[in-house]
């Protein structure tokens, strides 16, 4: 039997602590796949599309990484893929209570989904899109923090 993972998020870009958590999730489960969050209560910096495109070529070298967009709740788009786990990263115990009622109500949904926890790599623990926006707007390099495609996309975002 297939062992079947979601790693769900928005992905407002993805960054090179969300692409750890991917790589390190898809050598533990024989197909991961990654899925975008379509919120209608965000007002996203890139659209569905542009950050599934960004998520593909940024997860390209990993061969069992699946890209794919979900709106709705993420237990009934896991019935439909058939898949079993949920993956969350966590940067530090912040984020613990929000992920902790997360998988709850995710059990309660769906007694037969478990929730995946994996600590952060320590280089990336002080990560997060709502960072990496800030830091890009004023023109910072973050080439470091993000893969190259998504370094040149939010160049791109914000010369305009």
């Amino acid at each position: 039997m297939t062992s079947i993972a979601v790693c769900p998020g928005s992905f407002d870009p993805v960054t090179l602590g969300h692409i750890d958590i991917i790589s390190r999730g898809a050598a533990v489960f024989d197909k991961v796949i990654v899925a975008v969050l379509h919120n209608r209560n965000k007002q996203p910096l890139f659209s569905v599309e542009e950050r599934l495109a960004l998520l593909r070529e940024a997860t390209k070298h990993i061969e069992n990484v699946e890209v794919d967009a979900f709106s709705g709740l993420l237990i009934d788009y896991m019935k439909t893929k058939k898949a079993r786990t949920i993956i969350r990263g966590l940067r530090a115990v912040s984020d613990f209570e929000y992920e902790m009622q997360a998988a709850s109500i995710n059990k309660k949904l769906g007694p037969e989904i478990e929730t995946f926890f994996m600590m952060t790599n320590n280089n990336y623990s002080y990560l997060s899109s709502s960072i990496v926006k800030e830091v890009a707007k004023y023109d910072a390099d973050v080439s470091d923090i993000v893969p190259e495609v998504v370094a040149a996309a939010l160049k791109k975002k914000f010369s305009g």
